[in-house]
């Protein structure tokens, strides 16, 4: 397996060098099958989020992104890939990343929400959940006082000591200290608001930034900084800005991209990085040291985004893993066949 993905590797930086476009490299042959195959969304998929409906499990939906600048924006599938079109939100200006977040507090109870970039209009765009009606008048700005305003990663952070929520936010360019700004996510007369409460993070000036996971139980965000590693910081804003670690380097054969964290227990699990040039996703320890474990193909092309429960649902006993391909799909796989494959722990 090593050596076929060495293969297409070489294959794929060979034809960057002559200044070519590169084709897509296929999948490895011996790469794993998606369960499900989700219905083509208008144009370009980018990131997925998974909710979970804890009344219902049957019910949970995945929220998928279509960065295309005029027809893209959120769509809502079900658990057999259906694209939920009442729930689904488009007219956007070019959506890259989403995540979610239980249990925003507001004047009316506690709200399940989304939360994606909007890249063309400088902003955040906040959704509850499960009806994904728009709870932010219109976009919180971001990156408002530099000209590197574009966002495109975001990951929500809930923090375990009194259930804050803020985003953190990754843009399309920017400095080499300071890359993300955080935003404390508040109810303000029943529109969500952001309240800036820091900026943070190195950049290699590389290529860019964009995947961003948080480690809610741990405190720890991580993000892509692509094709040089990841980054490891707190994820509580109280706790500073010092670079904790950096991961992956030299492990990935073009761009290191989507995050998603599985988690086992509360202190334990794994941590999934797309090695984008080779259709593959490598599997780090949660805890500890990051150091490689495995390296897992798959049969998305070229995945960005992705996102992983270890919550059981129908017909994805001990979890399911979510990874976006170029062919504006996106594809389940079911967490017991990617924990043989890589000799890992299925919950």
């Amino acid at each position: 397996m090593v050596k076929n993905v060495a293969f297409v590797c070489l294959s794929y930086l060979l034809i960057i060098s002559c200044g070519e476009d590169a084709p897509p490299p296929p999948p490895a042959a011996d790469a794993l099958k998606p369960a499900v195959i989700t219905e083509k969304v208008y144009d370009d998929t980018d990131d997925p989020a998974i909710w979970i409906n804890k009344n219902n499990p049957d019910s949970s939906l995945i929220i998928g992104t279509d960065k295309h600048v005029d027809s893209g924006g959120v769509f809502v599938f079900d658990l057999r890939g259906k694209i939920i079109r009442s729930l689904s939100r488009t007219g956007m200006k070019r959506v890259n990343n989403v995540d979610i977040a239980y249990g925003l507090k507001g004047a009316s109870g506690l709200t399940d929400i989304a939360v994606c970039t909007e890249r063309d209009k400088n902003a955040i765009r906040v959704f509850s959940l499960p009806g994904m009606q728009e709870i932010d008048g219109g976009g919180i700005k971001v990156f408002s006082s530099s000209t590197d305003n574009l966002p495109m990663g975001v990951s929500l952070y809930t923090r375990p000591s009194d259930s804050a929520i803020f985003a953190i936010v990754g843009r399309k360019s920017g400095p080499k200290e300071g890359y993300l700004e955080q935003y404390l996510l508040k109810d303000s007369a029943g529109i969500v608001v952001g309240e800036l409460v820091r900026s943070f993070g190195a950049f290699s000036g590389l290529k860019e930034i964009e995947s961003i996971a948080v480690d809610n139980e741990l405190g720890f965000v991580y993000y892509s900084d692509e094709q040089f590693g990841v980054r490891k910081y707190y994820a509580d804003p109280a706790k500073g800005n010092a670079e904790l670690a950096v991961f992956g380097k030299k492990e990935f054969s073009v761009d290191n991209e989507g995050i998603s964290i599985y988690k086992f227990t509360d202190s334990t699990g794994y941590i999934l990085v797309s090695d984008q040039g080779s259709n593959s996703f490598n599997i780090y320890p949660r805890e500890g040291e990051q150091k490689l474990l495995a390296r897992v193909p798959v049969s998305a092309i070229e995945s960005d985004g992705s996102d992983v429960t270890s919550v059981s649902l129908p017909g994805f006993e001990g979890g399911l893993f979510v990874a976006m391909s170029t062919d504006g799909t996106f594809q389940y796989y079911k967490w017991s066949e990617i924990a043989k494959k890589a000799g890992l722990k299925i919950k």
